[in-house]
Formats: structure tokens, C-alpha cells, sequence
């Protein structure tokens, strides 16, 4: 049975504002009531700092991490690096933000909502980020390395 939104709502607050806030590895958990929105500040090895987004509604709890301003250059490129990983991912996905800044997003539905699905969510929005951060800014801004491709495919004997 899905939990009521007020029963969401108190998990979510429960769990990010106690639990998670707590880890050394998370600088700061933000609540702005008028959004029902939560900031979940955490420190990453790959960039200086990473922070989700998560904000619940009647049905579901929407997550996104802001992952990078409009690239600069390579558009293409990176636009088919970043679909090709979505075809590999479980959990999120890249996407373009109005003005083609590069997003992680995702989304749950409230009857699927668990401490262990908040922390699953913010462990696989950890990973992503620590994974393709690097390769994508590289890319982005034309310094073009090769970046984790899923679908890379290796020949043997050429």
C-alpha cells in the first residue's frame, strides 16, 4: 500500500534530517517548506561537492543532481556519451535541463519509498557522479579523453 504524503513526508524528513545528515561525508540537509524540498550536501572525490535535490509530491519523490552547466563544446559527443550511459543505468539518467545543463534524475513512487530506498538513491547518485564527472567535463570542455563508454566494444587481434 503507498504511504500517504504526510507519512512520506515525515520518512523522508526523519531519514535525511537525521541519519544521512549525520555521515561525515555529508556537509549540509536543507528543508525549504515551501517547495517540499530537501538539499542533501555531500562531499565527492571526483568535483568539490555534489548536492541532490529531492522533492516529493502527491504520488512520487523526484530526485535530481545538477550535474553540469551547457557544455561549451563537443555537444554531440558528449549528448551521445551521456545516452549510451543511460541505457546502462539503473535509477537515474541524464537530462537536459531547460537551458542544456546536464542533469542526474530520477524519481520513485511513493508506494515504493523505504530508508533503504532513500539510501539506495543517494548511493547510486554518489556513484554516477564520482564515475562520469571526470570523463564528462573532460569531454565537455575539449580535452577529449576516452570517456567510461558502457557499449565500448574491444576486438581482439587487431
Amino acid at each position: 500500500m503507498p504511504l500517504s504524503f504526510e507519512d512520506a513526508h515525515r520518512l523522508v524528513a526523519t531519514h535525511l534530517e537525521g541519519p544521512v545528515a549525520a555521515e561525515s561525508y555529508v556537509q549540509a540537509v536543507e528543508y525549504d517548506p515551501e517547495l517540499r524540498r530537501w538539499y542533501v550536501r555531500f562531499t565527492c572525490d571526483g568535483r568539490d561537492a555534489t548536492t541532490i535535490y529531492f522533492d516529493l509530491h502527491q504520488r512520487t519523490l523526484r530526485y535530481e543532481v545538477y550535474f553540469l552547466p551547457s557544455p561549451p563544446a563537443h555537444h554531440l559527443e558528449l549528448y551521445e556519451v551521456l545516452l549510451r550511459a543511460n541505457h546502462t543505468m539503473y535509477g537515474a539518467r541524464f537530462s537536459l535541463g531547460p537551458e542544456d545543463d546536464v542533469y542526474l534524475v530520477g524519481r520513485v513512487a511513493l508506494e515504493h519509498l523505504s530508508v533503504e530506498e532513500l539510501d539506495r538513491i543517494i548511493g547510486v547518485l554518489y556513484e554516477l557522479t564520482e564515475r562520469w564527472f571526470p570523463p564528462v567535463v573532460a569531454l565537455a570542455y575539449g580535452r577529449r579523453p576516452t570517456p567510461p563508454l558502457p557499449a565500448q566494444r574491444v576486438t581482439r587481434g587487431a
